[in-house]
């Protein structure tokens, strides 16, 4: 019995399709370091989470990220870039 169902959960692991989906983030990136004009703010998409690519670029005390949105990616993510918002289905609650 024990050999039946561990054909059954193969089969259906091997019949099922997967779906991949990434998270995107956009929002402003301002400078915090005093000889940098901090009024000069860029704006950033990027599938870092605004906390990583906070710290990725210095920390905290060297840039303020604000986050604007978020959208899902669905599907394929390897060796693709990043899709548009209009491509994406956009999260609720994602601007702060």
């Amino acid at each position: 019995m024990k050999k039946r169902g561990s054909i059954i959960l193969l089969l259906t692991l091997l019949s099922s399709e997967a779906f991949g989906e990434y998270r995107v983030y956009q929002y402003y990136v301002r400078s915090k370091l005093k000889n940098i004009n901090p009024t000069n703010a860029q704006l950033v998409t990027s599938t870092m989470n605004p906390t990583a690519y906070a710290v990725y670029h210095g920390g905290k005390d060297s840039i303020e990220v604000s986050l604007l949105r978020s959208w899902v990616c669905m599907g394929d993510t390897s060796k693709k870039s990043i899709c548009s918002m209009s491509q994406g289905r956009e999260l609720e609650g994602s601007a702060q």
